[in-house]
């Protein structure tokens, strides 16, 4: 009778390493990401205790001081002086449709470039990416000159241009966007399985199908990513509106911690107190996101 000896069962590795040590604690990138924690918080949180505190006791003890009571007055008086919530609305009405017209564009560009055989699909992708290279600054004469000169009915605008109005900005904000999200939805579409739209394909389903109903719907954590970045972006942008938007009424919140200026003296409690009202909606839209965002950016991190 003939005995056949069982293989080797192999051990499961174990958590403290092949040696039987402790496993390797990476105290050098924990201590890194302690600094740059700490300098991307210092002057967020040094915003906010000058903020609450009272400019005349930031000028008895000084502003590297903790004397003094604390309240909230900086931001009423930023919020009634700056008119924050009319340049909050005004910001909403550039971001939103800014937001929604670059996913939809880019996602549109990236579906032909990465879901679509076709010879140009390299060289689109790099015209659009390469659209990114350029500083608006260089575009910004060219740009203001042909919104000048191009003549509008005044029931559309009562400039009787496309300047003074969002929808320079909104225009503007999209062309320079539509370049970064292409190319991130492009690489992103491009993980997604073939099989899905060759499925879709055979089943009779047509590009706009394909691209609606199937590819749409895998890339929403990109979407929440993108859309999360893009918010923070076109909010933030102060150069277009400042350059295209003449009425001070229509000018978008970044540009309201200029009715905190004072002709001769400026109260740096007040704006700091009006700085940090304006990054509250990011902060909001980023805590809310937070998990899709997260999400969209580790998707593929896995991968070989």
């Amino acid at each position: 009778m003939t005995v056949i000896a069982a293989p080797p069962v192999k051990e499961a590795p174990s958590a403290t390493g092949g040696d039987g040590s402790r496993p390797r604690r990476h105290y050098a990138t924990h201590l890194v990401l302690i600094v740059l924690a700490v300098m991307w918080l210092l002057p967020l949180a040094w915003s906010l205790y000058t903020a609450l505190r009272p400019i005349a006791s930031t000028n008895q003890y000084g502003y590297f001081s903790v004397g003094g009571p604390y309240n909230f007055d900086n931001f009423v008086t930023a919020w009634n002086q700056g008119g924050f919530s009319k340049y909050f609305v005004n910001s909403a009405l550039i971001t939103v449709p800014s937001v929604l017209l670059t996913l939809f564009f880019s996602s549109l560009m990236a579906f032909a470039v990465s879901r679509v055989n076709w010879k140009f699909n390299i060289t689109l992708l790099i015209l659009f990416t390469a659209g990114n290279l350029l500083p608006p600054q260089v575009l910004a004469a060219p740009l203001f000159q042909m919104f000048k000169h191009l003549n509008l009915p005044y029931w559309f605008s009562d400039s009787g241009t496309l300047l003074n109005t969002y929808i320079s900005v909104i225009a503007v904000d999209t062309a320079f966007q539509i370049g970064f999200c292409t190319f991130v939805l492009s690489n992103y579409m491009k993980a997604l399985s073939a099989d899905l739209t060759e499925a879709a394909l055979v089943d009779g389903a047509g590009i706009w199908r394909q691209y609606w109903s199937i590819i749409m719907p895998l890339c929403r954590p990109a979407f929440a990513a993108l859309g999360t970045l893009e918010v923070i972006f076109i909010y933030n942008d102060f150069f277009w509106p400042l350059l295209f938007i003449q009425s001070g009424d229509r000018l978008p919140v970044t540009t309201a911690i200029n009715n905190l200026q004072g002709v001769f003296l400026s109260n740096y409690n007040l704006l700091a107190a009006g700085a940090t009202i304006t990054v509250i909606p990011t902060l909001v839209i980023y805590l809310v996101l937070q998990r899709q965002f997260v999400a969209g950016l580790t998707l593929g991190a896995s991968k070989g």
